[in-house]
């Protein structure tokens, strides 16, 4: 049985996508092919590192405010996360965009989630843009991080259907239905990266 990889998760929040995959591994921790070993975040208090906490698990908190330039927070970030050994770093609702010297570090392994079909409404209104747009169809991407706004290559995403009672709640319903659809291929994509490995090619990504 090959050695599960590691994975190292940032969260910024209620650590819902964290909990997911906490519960995959925990369904089947041989089979799945990752264990998460580290959680960080930029502040704290947060409702994910009370769940990193109950499941036993190392959590570390580096805050922006902390230093002085955004580049010395990101040098800290990547201290951080590369003291654990990580094979893949997950973003699960990470509210800071990382710096160079992060992403020369993990550049390839860094995957995030962003609730719509990228590449169109990148940034961090992507819901309520696609409302505003009046799109039929939104979802979920899970992607690379590269140094672009949720620009990286793509790797998977789902699709979630745009109801016309979405327009009454400002699209608070529909994100709701899209994070149901992100947490389940958040889990099925990270899962398939560890146990198969994966190859980068320009903007394509391919899992054997």
């Amino acid at each position: 049985m090959a050695t599960p990889k590691r994975l190292v998760v940032l969260v910024s929040g209620s650590g819902t996508n964290l909990q997911a995959l906490l519960d995959a591994v925990a369904a089947d921790p041989t089979g799945y092919g990752a264990e998460v070993v580290a959680v960080g975040a930029d502040r704290e208090g947060v409702e994910g590192l009370a769940r990193a906490e109950r499941a036993g698990l190392p959590t570390f908190v580096v805050k922006v405010k902390d230093f002085a330039t955004r580049e010395q927070w990101d040098r800290a970030l990547t201290e951080a996360t590369a003291a654990h050994e990580p094979d893949l770093v997950v973003s699960a609702g990470f509210m800071k965009i990382v710096g160079k010297e992060f992403l020369a570090r993990f550049g390839g392994r860094f995957v995030n989630t962003h609730p719509a079909l990228l590449p169109s409404f990148p940034g961090a209104h992507g819901v309520r843009d696609a409302l505003a747009y009046g799109v039929k169809v939104t979802g979920c991407t899970v992607h690379f991080v590269d140094e672009g706004v949720d620009s990286g290559p793509i790797i998977a995403q789902g699709v979630v259907e745009v109801r016309d009672e979405d327009y009454a709640d400002g699209g608070a319903a529909l994100h709701e239905r899209i994070k149901e659809v992100e947490r389940k291929l958040l889990v099925e994509v990270v899962g398939r990266l560890a146990r198969h490995g994966y190859r980068i090619e320009g903007r394509k990504v391919s899992i054997p």
